[in-house]
């Protein structure tokens, strides 16, 4: 095939991919971008306690983890607030919040005082991800989903890639800069959020109608289904957590060095901005069942092979496995949460989905740190082997029985979205399933 027919098919897939959807998804994108583009204090926040502030390791460990625990309380609080005041509000609360807290983390100096506004920092970042995946939801018709999350997933990874580089530079002139830095980029998506998106919580049928069931906490808790995936996603975020826990700590006993371990991971985010897009193409109409399944174990022997790396080489292989399980994986399994949520309860569905990922960050550099210390990094990787196999047993085994109407989402007929106000009917589908859980 000639240069021009190459670029001809590459410009159609590319158009493929972004064709169809809402423009209001598009400025939900840029959000996303902007928001990520500006990312600092959780890359940074370890080395800026430890090089600049000259507190311990320890200290440093304890304020990682009190910021993780902001965010599994805001994860919760984020949903319920996406359901009941607005996904626009909860939002705009989040960012501006993000922006005052991490502003105010460069001017402080006792170490109480740093830790306490940390977990501030942690759960006001957090609080804005459930709301801007039921918003996905509530704009993005059915059958585009798993392409507009794609898509979502793809611009935080290539947010985080530039914003990592740059900030790298940034933190060698000032720590402070770094700071002020993400708080105006974050201010600057609340800017966005407010000019450009209007509210899209779908609005409840009219008194008499078919309404669905009021939808709380405990309803999520209550649906078995549903928490069933939400364990199984748990063991999968536990998995790729070693990707920044167990992985450098395996390289540094192998000889190798933090510049080394840069390298491997930047393949990482190399692979999902190149295969990102082009992976969904192939996925986003299959079996998520079988997608979920396939990833799972593909993460689990991802890092299960690290147990056999000892180069450069070898290590980078094994990012190429599990990112692949990555690119497939974090989709699907959104995608899936939504399909098993009620319509006037996405928030809270997706802040208990997003929570999964919150206490990985808490457990997972205990698990690794105590397995390592006790028995050697081969056990943590023999350890996740076993956790991706359990994983994709568990997938099988929980939606072999699922309704034929949720793992091939029927495509609604929807109004098209107006600038004003977005409201999506509900799904009988949907409807029925969420009665019958409750």
């Amino acid at each position: 095939m000639s240069t021009a027919g190459l670029l001809a098919g590459a410009r159609r897939a590319v158009s493929e991919s972004v064709s169809g959807l809402p423009r209001e998804f598009w400025w939900l994108w840029t959000s996303t971008l902007v928001n990520r583009l500006g990312g600092f204090v959780a890359t940074f926040l370890v080395l800026y306690l430890t090089s600049d502030r000259g507190h311990s390791a320890a200290y440093a460990g304890l304020v990682v983890s009190l910021y993780g625990l902001g965010g599994v309380v805001a994860s919760l609080a984020g949903g319920v607030m996406a359901d009941r005041l607005g996904r626009r509000p909860t939002l705009l609360i989040s960012q501006v919040a993000t922006a005052l807290s991490v502003a105010a983390l460069g001017f402080v100096h006792h170490p109480v005082a740093i830790a306490a506004v940390a977990c501030l920092v942690g759960a006001a970042s957090n609080a804005s991800r459930p709301a801007v995946q039921a918003m996905m939801a509530d704009i993005v018709p059915p059958k585009d989903r798993v392409r507009a999350f794609s898509l979502n997933y793809w611009a935080i990874n290539l947010g985080f890639a530039i914003s990592a580089v740059a900030a790298g530079f940034i933190a060698e002139y000032s720590y402070l800069a770094g700071f002020l830095g993400e708080a105006a980029m974050t201010l600057a998506c609340a800017i966005l959020i407010f000019v450009k998106l209007p509210e899209s919580r779908p609005e409840r049928p009219a008194a008499g109608g078919a309404a669905e069931p009021a939808v709380g906490l405990m309803t999520v808790v209550r649906d078995g289904r549903f928490m069933g995936v939400v364990g199984l996603s748990f063991l999968i975020a536990l998995i790729f957590m070693q990707g920044h826990i167990g992985v450098p700590l395996a390289m540094g006993q192998d000889g190798l060095s933090a510049s080394d371990y840069g390298t491997v991971m930047a393949l990482n985010g190399v692979l999902i901005v190149a295969l990102q897009i082009p992976v969904t193409r192939f996925i986003e109409h299959r079996d998520p069942r079988r997608l979920l399944i396939l990833s799972s174990v593909l993460a689990g022997y991802g890092f299960g092979l690290t147990a056999f790396a000892g180069s450069i080489g070898l290590y980078a292989l094994t990012v190429v496995v599990w990112t692949l399980a990555e690119i497939v994986n974090a989709p699907t399994q959104t995608g899936l949460v939504v399909r098993l949520s009620p319509v006037h309860g996405r928030g809270r569905y997706q802040g208990m989905y997003t929570m999964t990922w919150s206490v990985a960050m808490l457990v997972a550099p205990l698990v690794a740190g105590v397995v390592i210390d006790r028995f050697g990094a081969d056990w943590l990787w023999g350890m996740c082997a076993v956790l991706g196999s359990v994983a994709g047993l568990g997938y099988w085994a929980l939606m072999r029985n699922l309704p034929q109407d949720v793992v091939e989402e029927p495509v609604v007929a929807e109004k098209p979205v107006e600038p004003v106000e977005l409201v999506e009917p509900v799904e009988p589908a949907l409807v029925t399933e969420a009665a019958r859980k409750v």
